[in-house]
């Protein structure tokens, strides 16, 4: 295992809303009663816990994938991937509002291109929000020339899909690469014969859960 991670515990993208809910709370409670105010700790804590941002030890291994992100894996099997014009093998893990939202990179390789597509904000559990949903997607090239495509999809709540890679960049496997805030879903397309070793409606973490093996 590995940690490759130099950045804060709560991560920089939720400095500013952690800042405003404290100090509402903080200011609510000098001005207002103890039930006002206690509503107002009460989102602070949530703002809290949402942008919290954990280390993470990566595992070793060359031709394991690992999880780009928090949630609940909410679809497995073939499909057309629509990115690089193949029969991939899918795997989607559904964030909440009280997942780890950092997105990591699943394996180790170079950043080929970057697709962005505006859209809409339905419910990302559901099977359309992956062709109708704001979404950002990430070709990955292995050194083996191995392709694997990330896809970063908003959701219901979700209004901003934040990504901090570019074409060319090289990525080791579990660094992060962007975050998407309050709610959404990732979408992996793999070779078409990977295994996969996680199943529908189980539990993975950004950067340490192994989904499957080339």
């Amino acid at each position: 295992m590995k940690k490759i991670d130099a950045h804060p515990l709560l991560a920089r993208e939720g400095w500013f809303y952690i800042g405003l809910a404290l100090f509402s709370a903080a200011l609510t409670t000098v001005v207002f009663p103890f039930y006002v105010a206690f509503f107002f700790w009460v989102i602070a804590v949530f703002v809290l816990q949402f942008f919290r941002d954990p280390h993470r030890s990566i595992p070793q291994g060359d031709e394991a994938v690992i999880s780009p992100a928090d949630g609940k894996v909410i679809f497995t099997g073939l499909v057309d991937d629509p990115y690089l014009d193949r029969r991939a093998f899918k795997i989607s893990v559904f964030m909440n509002v009280f997942s780890v939202h950092s997105n990591r990179a699943p394996v180790a390789g170079t950043v080929k291109k970057i697709w962005y597509s505006p859209g809409l904000f339905v419910n990302a559990a559901l099977d359309k929000a992956s062709q109708e949903n704001e979404r950002n997607a990430v070709w990955y090239q292995k050194s083996d020339g191995t392709d694997v495509v990330s896809v970063q999809v908003a959701g219901l709540v979700a209004r901003r899909i934040l990504c901090y890679v570019k074409e060319g960049d090289d990525l080791e496997q579990g660094q992060r690469y962007g975050f998407i805030r309050f709610g959404s879903r990732v979408d992996l397309f793999l070779p078409e014969d990977f295994k996969p070793s996680v199943a529908l409606g189980e539990n993975v973490s950004s950067g340490t859960s192994v989904l499957g093996k080339f």
